[in-house]
């Protein structure tokens, strides 16, 4: 019997607040000149994220939620967050060209 894989917790957490995926997410949002282009860069925000934490998993520097067995567990958290990340940006980008 094969059983899923548990993540604590805080690494749900730590996922959402990764680093990486916050400042591609904002940066990409921050660019974005329609809202149907924040999925967009959330999905390439989440790209990123994901490559730039396979890489130092493969180097073997420790990161805060690495690439593992339980790895595909966090993409939907990710998703969202970078969703989060991107929009926001994406709202503080507007607002700052309205004034």
């Amino acid at each position: 019997m094969v059983t899923a894989p548990s993540v604590p917790f805080a690494v749900w957490i730590w996922a959402a607040f990764d680093p990486v995926l916050i400042v591609s997410a904002f940066v990409l949002g921050w660019k974005a000149d329609q809202m149907g282009k924040v999925f967009i860069a959330a999905i390439a925000a989440l790209g990123i994220t994901l490559l730039a934490d396979w890489l130092l998993t493969a180097v073997g520097i420790p990161n805060f939620a690495p690439i593992s067995q339980a790895g595909p567990m966090l993409v939907p958290v990710r998703s969202v967050a970078a969703l989060v990340w991107a929009g926001l940006a994406y709202g503080l980008s507007r607002r700052r060209r309205r004034t």
